[in-house]
């Protein structure tokens, strides 16, 4: 690139990507952002997957980011497109996952008439984002996107949304002279970590809840080694069951939707909780049950990287504000001391329960979901990637499959429908080499089921699960609870799964008996090219 090269608004916009790490955009098209579709025309070294609805687009872009640990990045247009792809934006809020989403804008000239498809960007993103903005110079791309990154990177990490007008995506710039943007995370202080030693080495009954986002394969490894120096046991928080082996004898199970009695129990029981890069949601504490706000009746330590988290809800007995990375750093230089004596059963409670809970229930007819995901826990490697959407049929997935290897889950904690499929198509996308498997509701698969076609396209062999019931499982399980004998608007008339995967270009079969699972998922794995799995259930069963 010679000094006198002066690149347009969207050539800029593609160096700025490549210099910040970024090698693969997934994008609705529009004619709002043609400058930047023609500048990756000529980025090989970025990969552009062109998807069918926004909403897919902007899920297969978190899902991106949650698999490469680098922010997501989608081009959408505006007016319809950016409302589409708020589903996705809301995934990554809730999430914690870093996403960059630029809308194509009206021109400046236009803008504030309510030009046609014109959308306010701050006003339409502002409440879920980190940061909503439009541009109006072009000479300040670079500021604006390095803001960006570091803002969607830093601290909490989540979504930021930039409008960009068309006609600034003409203009001529200067070069390109800035590197990556920083990235900023904090770090535990040597007094707070001798703090929480000596409440680790007071404590009987002691239990540690880690989730949210920043995790990597060695943050995982310190958090494992770390909880076996101080005999902790260690629950993970509601979809993030990825961040601790789920066979190691310390894991006491997932605290999420359909959590186990027992489990909960422990959570209530603990005399000293030491929740890591989660919020405490929720779901995680029962809907605020488990742990009373504002004073929890267990002594509690909030470690997360926002500081405005910890006493957000609860008045923590410690806060620590820091990112995973800088406190399991920090944690594997803490010495432990003597285990208390309730220390050794209380440990092996929390293995007894979690196990005895991780075994198939049986239930009525010839299917058992129970059975087939136990199964397939068995038959995949460690880092097979498994993602759902939402819907009463992921109670099954999260019990029985054993979550092994970081980076094996894709799930939204935001209980998005329709996010399984995007988010298999990016994880297979983003590493070829693991299968991934996407599980849905019959429901949930027709929020999204479009991108099949993104997948045939660009050879992501995913394998799709569809849990058929006829229904949206999950309302009407409330429903009949609420207003029984009072059924309305959950049933649903659904297409021929096996002939509409089989039109996209994808594989399909139906298996209607648990004997039939097994051949039929050897042949989606044989199949190369993206396999539908319809799996017929009664509709009567709603839980395991």
């Amino acid at each position: 690139m010679t000094a006198e090269y002066q690149p347009n608004g969207g050539q800029a916009i593609v160096e700025l990507l490549r210099r910040n790490g970024v090698d693969r955009v997934f994008t609705v098209p529009g004619e709002s952002f043609l400058p930047v579709l023609d500048a990756l025309h000529d980025a090989p070294d970025i990969a552009l997957v062109v998807c069918r609805q926004e909403g897919g687009a902007s899920m297969m872009a978190e899902a991106y980011a949650k698999t490469t640990g680098r922010p997501g990045v989608c081009f959408v247009t505006r007016g319809p497109g950016s409302a589409n792809a708020l589903a996705g934006v809301h995934v990554a809020a809730q999430d914690s996952t870093p996403l960059l989403v630029f809308v194509g804008q009206v021109p400046r000239g236009l803008q504030q008439r309510e030009a046609w498809q014109e959308v306010d960007v701050s006003a339409l993103f502002g409440s879920v984002v980190k940061w909503a903005a439009d541009l109006q110079d072009v000479a300040r791309l670079p500021e604006y996107l390095s803001r960006a990154f570091a803002t969607a990177r830093s601290g909490r990490q989540g979504p930021v949304v930039l409008g960009l007008p068309e006609d600034l995506l003409f203009e001529r710039t200067t070069p390109i002279d800035v590197g990556p943007a920083p990235v900023n995370q904090g770090y535990p202080s040597p007094q707070a970590m001798a703090q929480l030693r000596e409440l680790l080495c007071e404590a009987q009954r002691p239990l540690a809840i880690v989730g949210g986002s920043g995790w990597n394969a060695d943050c995982r490894a310190q958090l494992q080694a770390f909880a076996e120096a101080h005999a902790l046991p260690v629950a993970t928080a509601f979809r993030r069951q990825d961040r601790f082996d789920n066979l190691h004898p310390l894991y006491a199970g997932d605290a999420g939707l359909g959590m186990n009695p027992e489990l909960a129990k422990l959570i209530s029981e603990a005399d000293l909780l030491i929740a890591i890069g989660t919020r405490l949601g929720d779901i995680t504490t029962r809907h605020y049950e488990l742990v009373d706000v504002p004073k929890p009746r267990q002594r509690l330590v909030h470690i997360h990287p926002d500081p405005q988290e910890p006493g957000r809800v609860r008045v923590p007995t410690l806060a620590i504000c820091a990112s995973v990375d800088g406190f399991v750093d920090a944690a594997a230089g803490l010495q432990s001391g003597p285990l208390p004596s309730e220390r050794e059963a209380w440990v092996s409670r929390a293995r007894s329960k979690r196990e005895a809970w991780q075994s198939p229930t049986e239930l009525p007819g010839q299917l058992q979901l129970g059975e087939i995901v136990a199964w397939l826990g068995e038959r995949l490697p460690a880092d097979a990637v498994i993602s759902n959407g939402a819907g009463n049929y992921t109670l099954w997935v999260h019990r029985f499959y054993p979550f092994r290897a970081f980076g094996s889950q894709l799930a939204p904690t935001s209980g998005s429908m329709g996010y399984g499929l995007p988010a298999a198509i990016a994880a297979k996308l983003a590493r070829p080499d693991r299968p991934a498997v996407c599980f849905a509701g019959d429901g949930c698969f027709q929020m999204t089921c479009q991108e099949l076609a993104t997948a045939v396209q660009y050879g992501a062999n995913v394998i799709v699960i569809v849990v058929n019931n006829g229904s949206y499982g999950s309302i009407r399980m409330h429903q009949d609870k609420h207003y029984p004998g009072r059924r309305y608007g959950t049933d649903l008339v659904n297409p021929d799964m096996v002939a509409l995967a089989r039109a996209y270009g994808a594989g399909a079969a139906r298996v209607e008996r648990t004997t039939q699972f097994a051949e039929a998922f050897e042949q989606a794995l044989a199949a190369n090219r993206p396999y539908l799995i319809e799996l017929v259930i009664d509709p009567a069963i709603l839980r395991p």
